[in-house]
Protein backbone atom coordinates (compact mmCIF):
# COMPACT_ATOMS: atom_id res chain seq x y z
CA UNK A 1 0.00 0.00 0.00
CA UNK A 2 1.13 3.53 -0.77
CA UNK A 3 1.95 5.61 2.31
CA UNK A 4 1.11 9.31 2.58
CA UNK A 5 2.79 11.30 5.37
CA UNK A 6 0.97 14.34 6.70
CA UNK A 7 3.16 16.89 8.50
CA UNK A 8 1.35 19.14 10.98
CA UNK A 9 3.37 21.95 12.66
CA UNK A 10 1.74 22.86 15.99
CA UNK A 11 2.26 25.76 18.34
CA UNK A 12 -0.32 26.17 21.11
CA UNK A 13 -3.04 24.42 19.10
CA UNK A 14 -4.77 22.47 21.90
CA UNK A 15 -8.20 23.63 20.72
CA UNK A 16 -7.76 22.71 17.06
CA UNK A 17 -5.89 19.39 17.15
CA UNK A 18 -8.88 17.16 18.07
CA UNK A 19 -11.00 18.83 15.37
CA UNK A 20 -8.19 18.52 12.84
CA UNK A 21 -7.55 14.86 13.66
CA UNK A 22 -11.22 13.89 13.34
CA UNK A 23 -11.59 15.76 10.04
CA UNK A 24 -8.42 14.39 8.45
CA UNK A 25 -9.18 10.88 9.69
CA UNK A 26 -12.49 11.01 7.83
CA UNK A 27 -10.78 12.08 4.62
CA UNK A 28 -8.02 9.47 4.98
CA UNK A 29 -10.60 6.74 5.59
CA UNK A 30 -12.40 7.65 2.35
CA UNK A 31 -9.15 7.71 0.40
CA UNK A 32 -8.10 4.38 1.88
CA UNK A 33 -11.28 2.74 0.63
CA UNK A 34 -11.12 4.43 -2.77
CA UNK A 35 -7.39 4.30 -3.59
CA UNK A 36 -5.95 1.84 -1.07
CA UNK A 37 -3.56 4.43 0.42
CA UNK A 38 -2.57 4.55 4.08
CA UNK A 39 -1.60 7.56 6.16
CA UNK A 40 0.78 8.57 8.92
CA UNK A 41 0.36 11.81 10.86
CA UNK A 42 3.51 13.60 12.04
CA UNK A 43 2.66 16.29 14.58
CA UNK A 44 5.59 18.63 15.27
CA UNK A 45 5.15 20.40 18.60
CA UNK A 46 7.09 23.65 18.29
CA UNK A 47 7.66 24.21 22.00
CA UNK A 48 3.99 24.78 22.88
CA UNK A 49 3.18 26.12 26.35
CA UNK A 50 -0.36 24.69 26.47
CA UNK A 51 -1.64 21.08 26.31
CA UNK A 52 -0.79 20.54 22.64
CA UNK A 53 1.75 17.79 23.30
CA UNK A 54 -0.45 16.07 25.86
CA UNK A 55 -3.34 15.90 23.38
CA UNK A 56 -1.11 14.58 20.60
CA UNK A 57 0.26 11.92 22.95
CA UNK A 58 -3.26 10.78 23.78
CA UNK A 59 -3.99 10.46 20.05
CA UNK A 60 -0.81 8.44 19.58
CA UNK A 61 -1.83 6.02 22.33
CA UNK A 62 -5.01 5.14 20.43
CA UNK A 63 -3.73 5.40 16.86
CA UNK A 64 -0.36 3.99 15.82
CA UNK A 65 -0.44 6.16 12.70
CA UNK A 66 0.18 9.21 14.89
CA UNK A 67 3.82 10.22 15.34
CA UNK A 68 4.98 13.25 17.26
CA UNK A 69 8.14 15.29 17.58
CA UNK A 70 8.45 17.77 20.43
CA UNK A 71 11.05 20.54 20.38
CA UNK A 72 13.00 21.68 23.42
CA UNK A 73 11.67 25.21 22.81
CA UNK A 74 9.92 27.29 20.16
CA UNK A 75 12.14 27.21 17.05
CA UNK A 76 9.53 28.54 14.61
CA UNK A 77 7.37 27.08 11.88
CA UNK A 78 10.22 26.78 9.39
CA UNK A 79 12.12 24.48 11.76
CA UNK A 80 8.95 22.47 12.40
CA UNK A 81 8.38 22.01 8.66
CA UNK A 82 11.97 20.89 8.18
CA UNK A 83 11.74 18.39 11.04
CA UNK A 84 8.55 16.92 9.64
CA UNK A 85 9.99 16.60 6.15
CA UNK A 86 13.07 14.87 7.52
CA UNK A 87 10.99 12.32 9.44
CA UNK A 88 8.36 11.66 6.76
CA UNK A 89 8.69 8.18 5.24
CA UNK A 90 5.76 8.23 2.80
CA UNK A 91 6.01 8.00 -0.97
CA UNK A 92 3.92 11.19 -0.89
CA UNK A 93 4.10 13.87 1.79
CA UNK A 94 1.61 16.60 2.64
CA UNK A 95 2.13 19.74 4.71
CA UNK A 96 -0.93 21.08 6.53
CA UNK A 97 -1.77 23.57 9.28
CA UNK A 98 -3.67 22.33 12.31
CA UNK A 99 -6.19 25.18 12.24
CA UNK A 100 -8.13 23.69 9.26
CA UNK A 101 -7.57 26.79 7.13
CA UNK A 102 -6.05 24.20 4.82
CA UNK A 103 -9.15 22.19 3.80
CA UNK A 104 -8.36 18.44 4.15
CA UNK A 105 -10.97 17.74 1.47
CA UNK A 106 -8.45 18.96 -1.14
CA UNK A 107 -6.16 16.01 -0.42
CA UNK A 108 -8.03 13.73 -2.80
CA UNK A 109 -7.83 16.25 -5.64
CA UNK A 110 -4.11 16.70 -4.92
CA UNK A 111 -3.60 12.93 -4.95
CA UNK A 112 -5.34 12.44 -8.29
CA UNK A 113 -3.39 15.35 -9.81
CA UNK A 114 -0.13 13.59 -8.96
CA UNK A 115 -1.19 10.02 -9.77
CA UNK A 116 -3.29 10.63 -12.87
CA UNK A 117 -2.13 13.94 -14.37
CA UNK A 118 1.64 13.54 -14.06
CA UNK A 119 2.33 16.37 -11.59
CA UNK A 120 5.16 16.19 -9.06
CA UNK A 121 3.38 18.43 -6.58
CA UNK A 122 -0.12 19.73 -5.96
CA UNK A 123 -0.45 22.91 -3.93
CA UNK A 124 -3.28 25.03 -2.56
CA UNK A 125 -3.79 28.68 -3.46
CA UNK A 126 -6.29 31.05 -1.89
CA UNK A 127 -8.29 33.07 -4.39
CA UNK A 128 -9.74 35.40 -1.77
CA UNK A 129 -8.46 37.13 1.35
CA UNK A 130 -11.93 37.76 2.69
CA UNK A 131 -11.87 38.08 6.46
CA UNK A 132 -8.33 39.48 6.61
CA UNK A 133 -7.68 43.08 7.70
CA UNK A 134 -7.40 45.31 4.59
CA UNK A 135 -3.92 46.52 5.56
CA UNK A 136 -2.65 42.96 5.90
CA UNK A 137 -4.13 41.97 2.53
CA UNK A 138 -2.60 45.04 0.83
CA UNK A 139 0.90 44.31 2.10
CA UNK A 140 0.57 40.59 1.31
CA UNK A 141 -0.27 41.34 -2.34
CA UNK A 142 2.54 43.90 -2.46
CA UNK A 143 5.00 41.33 -1.10
CA UNK A 144 4.14 38.72 -3.75
CA UNK A 145 4.48 41.28 -6.55
CA UNK A 146 7.80 42.51 -5.20
CA UNK A 147 9.49 39.17 -4.54
CA UNK A 148 8.49 37.78 -7.93
CA UNK A 149 10.10 40.79 -9.62
CA UNK A 150 13.38 40.70 -7.71
CA UNK A 151 13.98 36.96 -7.18
CA UNK A 152 14.29 33.84 -9.33
CA UNK A 153 11.94 31.85 -7.13
CA UNK A 154 8.39 31.82 -8.47
CA UNK A 155 6.01 32.40 -5.56
CA UNK A 156 2.34 32.37 -6.52
CA UNK A 157 0.10 35.01 -4.97
CA UNK A 158 -2.07 33.41 -2.30
CA UNK A 159 0.11 30.29 -2.15
CA UNK A 160 -0.16 28.27 1.04
CA UNK A 161 2.35 25.86 2.54
CA UNK A 162 -0.42 23.28 2.10
CA UNK A 163 0.72 20.87 -0.61
CA UNK A 164 1.20 17.20 -1.49
CA UNK A 165 4.62 16.27 -2.87
CA UNK A 166 6.44 13.33 -4.38
CA UNK A 167 9.58 11.97 -2.75
CA UNK A 168 11.78 13.61 -5.42
CA UNK A 169 10.44 17.04 -4.40
CA UNK A 170 11.04 16.32 -0.71
CA UNK A 171 14.62 15.23 -1.42
CA UNK A 172 15.26 18.43 -3.37
CA UNK A 173 13.89 20.56 -0.52
CA UNK A 174 15.98 18.72 2.08
CA UNK A 175 19.11 19.22 -0.02
CA UNK A 176 18.82 22.95 0.72
CA UNK A 177 20.46 23.14 4.13
CA UNK A 178 20.47 26.89 4.77
CA UNK A 179 19.73 27.99 8.33
CA UNK A 180 17.58 30.95 7.30
CA UNK A 181 14.71 29.08 5.68
CA UNK A 182 11.78 30.54 3.77
CA UNK A 183 9.66 27.58 2.67
CA UNK A 184 7.48 29.42 0.15
CA UNK A 185 10.63 30.50 -1.65
CA UNK A 186 12.22 27.05 -1.37
CA UNK A 187 9.12 25.38 -2.80
CA UNK A 188 9.25 27.73 -5.76
CA UNK A 189 13.02 27.58 -6.23
CA UNK A 190 13.25 23.76 -6.52
CA UNK A 191 10.72 23.88 -9.34
CA UNK A 192 9.05 20.63 -10.47
CA UNK A 193 5.69 20.33 -12.18
CA UNK A 194 3.10 21.82 -9.83
CA UNK A 195 -0.67 21.96 -10.08
CA UNK A 196 -2.30 24.86 -8.25
CA UNK A 197 -5.65 24.10 -6.67
CA UNK A 198 -7.68 27.19 -5.91
CA UNK A 199 -10.02 27.56 -2.95
CA UNK A 200 -11.67 30.36 -1.01
CA UNK A 201 -10.49 31.54 2.37
CA UNK A 202 -11.72 29.59 5.40
CA UNK A 203 -11.59 30.72 9.02
CA UNK A 204 -9.72 28.92 11.77
CA UNK A 205 -11.59 26.02 13.35
CA UNK A 206 -10.76 27.36 16.82
CA UNK A 207 -8.22 29.46 18.69
CA UNK A 208 -6.32 32.54 17.57
CA UNK A 209 -3.72 33.01 14.85
CA UNK A 210 -0.10 33.14 16.00
CA UNK A 211 0.91 35.39 13.10
CA UNK A 212 0.74 39.09 13.94
CA UNK A 213 1.31 41.80 11.33
CA UNK A 214 4.80 42.42 12.74
CA UNK A 215 5.76 38.72 12.55
CA UNK A 216 4.54 38.55 8.96
CA UNK A 217 6.54 41.67 8.09
CA UNK A 218 9.73 40.17 9.54
CA UNK A 219 8.98 36.90 7.74
CA UNK A 220 8.58 38.73 4.41
CA UNK A 221 11.89 40.57 4.91
CA UNK A 222 13.57 37.22 5.61
CA UNK A 223 12.10 35.88 2.38
CA UNK A 224 13.36 38.81 0.31
CA UNK A 225 16.85 38.60 1.80
CA UNK A 226 16.94 34.81 1.35
CA UNK A 227 16.03 34.84 -2.34
CA UNK A 228 17.25 38.12 -3.78
CA UNK A 229 20.36 40.32 -3.78
CA UNK A 230 18.53 43.21 -5.47
CA UNK A 231 18.32 45.21 -2.18
CA UNK A 232 22.14 45.32 -2.18
CA UNK A 233 22.04 46.77 -5.69
CA UNK A 234 19.49 49.34 -4.52
CA UNK A 235 21.86 50.41 -1.75
CA UNK A 236 24.72 50.76 -4.26
CA UNK A 237 22.63 52.76 -6.75
CA UNK A 238 21.40 55.03 -3.94
CA UNK A 239 25.00 55.77 -3.03
CA UNK A 240 25.89 56.59 -6.65
CA UNK A 241 22.80 58.77 -7.06
CA UNK A 242 23.51 60.86 -3.98
CA UNK A 243 27.19 61.24 -4.86
CA UNK A 244 26.15 62.57 -8.28
CA UNK A 245 23.56 64.88 -6.71
CA UNK A 246 26.15 66.22 -4.25
CA UNK A 247 28.62 66.89 -7.09
CA UNK A 248 25.96 68.81 -9.06
CA UNK A 249 25.03 70.88 -5.99
CA UNK A 250 28.68 71.75 -5.38
CA UNK A 251 29.02 72.97 -8.99
CA UNK A 252 25.84 75.06 -8.66
CA UNK A 253 27.10 76.72 -5.47
CA UNK A 254 30.53 77.49 -7.00
CA UNK A 255 28.99 78.95 -10.17
CA UNK A 256 26.48 81.09 -8.22
CA UNK A 257 29.27 82.41 -5.99
CA UNK A 258 31.56 83.27 -8.93
CA UNK A 259 28.90 84.93 -11.10
CA UNK A 260 26.60 86.59 -8.58
CA UNK A 261 28.70 86.54 -5.46
CA UNK A 262 25.82 84.72 -3.74
CA UNK A 263 26.92 83.65 -0.26
CA UNK A 264 26.23 80.13 0.88
CA UNK A 265 23.02 80.39 2.85
CA UNK A 266 19.96 78.36 3.69
CA UNK A 267 20.45 76.73 7.07
CA UNK A 268 16.98 75.04 7.14
CA UNK A 269 17.45 73.51 3.69
CA UNK A 270 20.94 72.34 4.70
CA UNK A 271 19.55 70.58 7.77
CA UNK A 272 16.84 68.88 5.68
CA UNK A 273 19.46 67.66 3.19
CA UNK A 274 21.64 66.32 5.99
CA UNK A 275 18.71 64.45 7.50
CA UNK A 276 17.77 63.04 4.07
CA UNK A 277 21.29 61.85 3.27
CA UNK A 278 21.74 60.44 6.77
CA UNK A 279 18.45 58.59 6.45
CA UNK A 280 19.52 57.05 3.13
CA UNK A 281 22.84 56.06 4.67
CA UNK A 282 21.14 54.35 7.61
CA UNK A 283 18.73 52.62 5.23
CA UNK A 284 21.54 51.21 3.09
CA UNK A 285 23.52 50.21 6.18
CA UNK A 286 20.40 48.42 7.41
CA UNK A 287 20.19 46.49 4.12
CA UNK A 288 23.82 45.46 4.46
CA UNK A 289 23.18 44.52 8.08
CA UNK A 290 20.39 42.14 7.09
CA UNK A 291 22.65 40.23 4.71
CA UNK A 292 25.56 40.22 7.14
CA UNK A 293 23.36 38.94 9.97
CA UNK A 294 22.02 36.11 7.78
CA UNK A 295 25.57 35.17 6.76
CA UNK A 296 26.59 35.29 10.43
CA UNK A 297 23.83 32.85 11.39
CA UNK A 298 24.78 30.52 8.53
CA UNK A 299 28.42 30.36 9.63
CA UNK A 300 27.46 29.38 13.18
CA UNK A 301 26.06 26.08 11.84
CA UNK A 302 23.68 25.71 14.77
CA UNK A 303 21.04 22.95 14.52
CA UNK A 304 17.71 24.05 13.06
CA UNK A 305 15.93 22.47 16.02
CA UNK A 306 16.50 20.27 19.07
CA UNK A 307 14.18 17.35 19.76
CA UNK A 308 13.09 16.98 23.38
CA UNK A 309 11.03 13.82 22.88
CA UNK A 310 9.43 11.75 20.14
CA UNK A 311 7.62 8.45 19.68
CA UNK A 312 9.33 7.87 16.33
CA UNK A 313 12.05 5.31 16.99
CA UNK A 314 13.47 5.69 13.51
CA UNK A 315 14.31 9.39 13.65
CA UNK A 316 16.17 10.31 10.48
CA UNK A 317 18.36 13.17 9.45
CA UNK A 318 20.49 15.59 11.40
CA UNK A 319 18.71 18.48 13.10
Amino acid sequence: MELISIIVPCYNEEETIPIFYNTVSGVSSQMNKKYGVVFEYIFVDDGSSDNTLKIVKSLAENDDRVKYISFSRNFGKEAALLAGLEQASGELTAVMDADLQDPPELLEEMYTAIKNDGFDCAAARRTSRKGEPPVRSFFAKLFYKLINKISNAEITDGARDYRLMKRCVIDAILSMREFNRFSKGIFGWVGFKTKWIEYTHTDRAAGQTKWSFWKLLIYSIDGIVAFSTIPLSIAAFAGILFCFAAFVMILVIIIKTIIWGDPVAGYPSLVCILFLVSGVQMFTIGILGQYISKSYMETKRRPHYIIRETNNNTVKGHP
